[in-house]
């Protein structure tokens, strides 16, 4: 129960981190349109999706409600557009590099539900970057796909990302109610643990 609690709360703690990058980063590069929605801000409660928290509950992985943004804001829109994406996976990334250091040189004096929380949240930090970097909607790795593809493919992704959603649904239901339960195998899981596994080493070996 302690351990579904603290995943929980850093899960939560980590969304909002990663939901407040994207509308700083909008803001900051002239679309207020976030701002105006009240989602800059720290609050958990104004980065709640319904599909991302039932997800959070069945899955174990879940997301934020989508930034809202307006390109005609940006002075660089295709650029603009990228780095206000690419926000929220580099915040949760940077805030798994940033907790390296004291879960590394103090976690022997720390107290022990203290070193249980951060390395939760240094773990839902890197499975989050990894996760929202899969290029179906809506998570921010379609957004960032689309704008590093070459043009004369861009109509076609659009067709894609137009039922994207429905795609990733039909994939997470396959993959987690017949490949995890059938077979004991499941593509996302064993994705992401390879490259958590590959990020955690590099992080502790990089310290």
């Amino acid at each position: 129960m302690l351990d579904f609690l603290l995943y929980i709360v850093a899960l939560v703690l980590v969304v909002a981190i990663h939901e407040f990058s994207h509308a700083w980063v909008a803001n900051k590069l002239g679309d207020p349109t976030a701002k105006i929605a009240g989602r800059l801000t720290l609050n958990p409660l104004a980065h709640l999706d319904l599909m991302g928290t039932v997800m959070l509950f069945l899955l174990h992985i879940g997301w934020g409600k989508p930034v809202p943004v307006n390109p005609h804001y940006f002075k660089k829109p295709r650029r603009d557009e990228f780095l206000t994406a690419l926000a929220g996976p580099i915040s949760s990334f940077l805030l798994a590099l940033i907790l390296t250091l004291p879960l590394k040189y103090l976690g022997q004096v720390m107290p022990t539900v203290l070193f249980q929380f951060l390395s939760t949240v240094l773990d839902v930090s890197l499975v989050l970057f990894i996760f929202n970097m899969l290029p179906f909607p809506p998570l921010d790795g379609s957004k960032i796909f689309e704008l590093l593809i070459p043009k004369r493919f861009q109509g076609l992704y659009r067709r894609y990302l137009q039922n994207g959603m429905l795609y990733f649904a039909i994939f997470l239901l396959f993959d987690q109610f017949v490949l995890a339960r059938i077979f004991g195998f499941s593509i996302l899981q064993y994705f992401i643990g390879i490259v958590f596994t590959f990020l955690k080493t590099l992080l502790f070996l990089g310290t």
